[in-house]
């Protein structure tokens, strides 16, 4: 599990195993958003699963599976919604960790500026500079 901080209060990662939930509890996240879609996981990482793994470690769960048909602006104000709503930091995960990224950083657009963005997601190891366009 490689977690990378895009901000104080957000990270993102690859996919997470249910045997990880306490060693994120115990990095300080209060919450997980799963933004993998179940038809992409074997049954032991689906969202129900992951789900009852976060409970047993004192986490929130929130499932949010996005696909580029799902990446819809509802889709980012929920994922928004959650981050700022959290009592601490959250650790968002998909297959690799750039949905997530993307998700967060098209929620930024019109909040910071397209350099500011990029140079956050890009110190975190995603390159999205084909997001610019969108981002402002």
């Amino acid at each position: 599990m490689l977690i990378r901080a895009i901000t104080e209060k957000y990270a993102v990662s690859e996919q997470i195993a249910p045997e990880d939930f306490p060693a994120i509890s115990e990095a300080g996240f209060t919450t997980v958003i799963c933004n993998r879609p179940d038809i992409e996981n074997p049954p032991f990482l689906q969202a129900h699963v992951m789900a009852e793994a976060a409970a047993l470690a004192g986490l929130q769960f929130v499932d949010l599976p996005l696909t580029h048909q799902t990446m819809t602006p509802d889709n980012i104000t929920k994922q928004f919604d959650i981050v700022e709503n959290a009592e601490g930091p959250v650790l968002a995960y998909c297959a690799s960790g750039t949905r997530c990224s993307v998700i967060w950083a098209l929620s930024q657009a019109g909040k910071q500026s397209a350099d500011d963005i990029l140079a956050q997601t890009a110190q975190a190891g995603y390159d999205l500079s084909g997001l610019r366009g969108a981002l402002g």
